[in-house]
């Protein structure tokens, strides 16, 4: 009932993974949480506790806050990894399909949060660490309801900061770049799913191209740094409000805030294969 207790979400693979074996390393006892829990045996034979957990179901996610406090007796670190890419165009996603962007990537971050905080007030200590995205900051177009979602838990990110600051709980953004994780290519299956065919045809074609390319392939970084990064968040007296790491993250980050809207949609359109 003494180690310190960690919950890590989308734990099935790339980030989440890695993540979940970087803070067992550092002693926690890790709960790594997915809808499917037969994709974690992975981690459950290497002695992270697996967690079924269904970010969009609001019971799913008590009863394992639930389940980790009656059997450590506390919760230390949540990670808020579970998400995914849902790209397509604006006018062509369906309302359903962006409404569950939004569950996914957000509200089911921010119910843990709300689920986590008043163990964490208890304990006056804790942290949670959001993982948003270098989308956050910029945005490439097909993307519109993904970096919606992105731009948003960096928002709510930075007021739970300050709401949770005076009961000793701290909130991280972790902001990755090109990783290489299973994310790519879904994004790229959502993208033709939804603007394979109509006005937008062109643009989904070349996007889902580059998202599925051997070269953007060959530069995305390990899923480890992410990892990494997490694990001097939680291990820091006082961590960074953000760590933007892994491909492309920092420059592209600078870029948005040295250029104009305009020069920077050139930059993304030339980028990402579409006429600037």
């Amino acid at each position: 009932m003494n180690a310190k207790t960690a919950l890590v979400t989308g734990a099935s693979s790339g980030i989440g993974e890695a993540t979940a074996l970087k803070l067992q390393s550092l002693g926690y006892t890790v709960y790594g949480a997915a809808r499917r829990a037969d994709r974690l045996q992975k981690l459950a034979d290497r002695g992270v506790r697996p967690l079924a957990m269904d970010v969009t179901d609001d019971g799913s996610m008590a009863a394992g806050i639930d389940r980790i406090v009656a059997e450590t007796g506390r919760i230390d670190v949540l990670v808020n990894n579970a998400g995914y890419g849902s790209y397509g165009a604006i006018e062509d996603v369906t309302m359903d399909e962006a409404r569950r962007q939004f569950e996914v990537n957000v509200f089911g971050a921010m119910r843990l949060a709300q689920l986590a905080l008043p163990h964490m007030r208890a304990q006056h200590s804790g942290k949670i660490i959001n993982i948003t995205s270098v989308g956050g900051k910029i945005y490439v177009p097909l993307g519109g309801w993904y970096h919606g979602t992105k731009f948003a838990l960096e928002a709510l990110s930075d007021c739970l900061r300050l709401e949770a600051k005076p009961f000793g709980i701290e909130v991280v953004i972790i902001e990755p770049g090109a990783i290489a994780t299973e994310w790519s290519g879904i994004a790229a299956d959502q993208l033709e799913k939804s603007s394979a065919t109509g006005a937008y045809a062109k643009q989904a074609d070349a996007v889902a191209s580059l998202m599925r390319s051997e070269a953007h392939a060959k530069r995305n970084s390990p899923p480890q740094v992410i990892a990494d990064a997490i694990g001097k968040a939680v291990t820091a007296r006082r961590p960074k409000t953000r760590y933007a790491t892994g491909f492309g993250a920092r420059p592209l980050i600078a870029l948005r805030r040295l250029v104009s809207d305009r020069a920077f949609d050139a930059v993304i359109s030339r980028a990402s294969g579409l006429p600037s």
